[in-house]
């Protein structure tokens, strides 16, 4: 009988095979593992090293701790605020003051309407003006970038962030030691308020509470000037309408969330010694103003042939707006700065009595819608496709008429510029900033 097969060589040649590939195995892993701390060590010293030279310390005189402290959180708001030297630099840049004694000046909602007209004339006349704006959609927002545009080329930066954003508001009061805050940061509109009632309380409560969290904790706290309404006259038919006058009935949750900004300000004066003074607007208009704005969209929809809603009361009477054009509301917000005191308060405590104000800024002469149709149908050249309607009861109220005489007393604000000659700058602006040709009548057209 033949003798079975010798396996024993192939067995432990099969073992030696499988063992130098246990041994090549666990150096590959081996040698995998130190390549990758190697890199990943070099990456976080290349991170470090990148962290140290674009973002230093705001601050070197404070403790150990201290300064870890706000290294890291500089580090962290840099990185998540578009930032870094650049970006810190260009806040510095455009809120640092070019006169004698000149403000430094926090402006929200600055690509906004009144915002960047506020701005401007600021900067001209040699304040630091720092813009602050979320780009919402509420209407056009090509329309704000086209103003932040404007801000540009004057030197103006804007941050894009929110009032509600607590992290990217310290940031910027670690940068700049603010004079004053202009507040127009705010969700407009009366009828708006209707479909999304949350953006109000949102904007105009909790937002306006946050930004006075960060100011009455600031050192030093600024002077806050910002942007009350005449909705918060209300149901009121005492006329004109005075500082003085009831406020209790606002006939809109917008007029609504503006009361409640006069209450939260003075509680902020009380408790904080914050310098705050209220400006109640009265139907801004004129260039780069708000397209949810009738005399913006009366004139929209003129030149392209449409009809428009002409609203009367529900016992047929015409309805009135004490129309301001946008220059004298610009003097007001201004004259208000001016004239604002410092703050009384440190470390967020009282140190004694704040001032606190209220004014009203209007033009003091009411005009019918029906009369605003009319200088619009001569300036355009048109005849207006007209729909007389009853007002809705959407918050609106018939009639708005300012008593200007205190923001007179304490600032001079005197308005200038009636409805007929604003119009004129507004259509102006608006035929050229759209591009469109229709038969608008020159300067001296209609006026021989």
């Amino acid at each position: 009988m033949a003798s079975p097969p010798d396996t024993s060589k192939t067995t432990k040649l099969e073992r030696y095979n499988s063992y130098i590939r246990k041994v090549n195995s666990t150096k590959l892993i081996a040698a995998s593992s130190k390549l990758l701390f190697r890199v990943t060590l070099l990456v976080a010293l290349l991170l470090i090293f990148f962290f140290t030279i674009n973002y230093p310390p705001l601050t070197s005189e404070k403790t150990f701790n201290n300064n870890i402290h706000t290294t890291t959180h500089n580090l962290l708001s840099s990185a998540i605020y578009g930032g870094g030297a650049s970006w810190e630099k260009q806040v510095r840049q455009s809120s640092t003051p070019h006169r004698p004694n000149g403000l430094s000046v926090l402006v929200t909602g600055a690509a906004g309407f009144v915002g960047s007209h506020c701005s401007l004339a600021l900067k001209k006349r040699g304040d630091g003006v720092l813009g602050l704006d979320n780009f919402n959609s509420y209407y056009d927002p090509s329309l704000k970038r086209a103003r932040q545009d404007q801000l540009t080329k004057h030197q103006i930066f804007i941050v894009e962030g929110d009032i509600n954003d607590t992290e990217l508001l310290k940031k910027l009061f670690d940068i700049v030691p603010f004079t004053h805050i202009l507040h127009l940061a705010a969700q407009a509109g009366v009828r708006y308020a209707m479909q999304n009632p949350l953006s109000y309380v949102n904007s105009n409560v909790a937002g306006f509470v946050n930004l006075l969290e960060i100011a009455k904790a600031a050192d030093p706290q600024p002077a806050i000037v910002w942007a009350s309404s005449s909705s918060v006259y209300g149901l009121n038919t005492k006329v004109p309408f005075s500082e003085d006058h009831r406020t209790d009935q606002p006939a809109s949750l917008y007029a609504a969330t503006k009361k409640a900004g006069e209450a939260i300000a003075h509680t902020y004066n009380h408790i904080y010694g914050l310098s705050l003074t209220g400006l109640r607007f009265f139907t801004v208009y004129g260039p780069w103003g708000r397209p949810d704005m009738a005399y913006f969209f009366f004139t929209k929809d003129m030149i392209q042939g449409k009809s428009i809603n002409v609203y009367v009361t529900q016992d047929d009477k015409e309805v009135a707006r004490d129309f301001t054009y946008i220059d004298d509301i610009v003097k007001g917000c201004v004259g208000a700065l001016d004239t604002a005191e410092k703050s009384t308060g440190s470390g967020g405590k009282k140190r004694g009595p704040a001032q606190l104000r209220v004014y009203n800024l209007g033009n003091t002469s009411p005009v019918s819608v029906k009369k605003l149709v009319a200088i619009l149908e001569n300036l355009l050249n048109v005849k207006a496709k007209k729909n007389v309607i009853k007002m809705p009861r959407n918050g609106d109220v018939p009639f708005t008429h300012a008593n200007v005489s205190l923001a007179l007393r304490d600032f001079g604000y005197k308005p200038t510029t009636d409805l007929s000659s604003g119009l004129r700058k507004f259509v102006k602006w608006y035929v050229s900033y759209y591009g469109i040709q229709p038969r608008v009548k020159k300067e001296n057209e209609g006026e021989k």
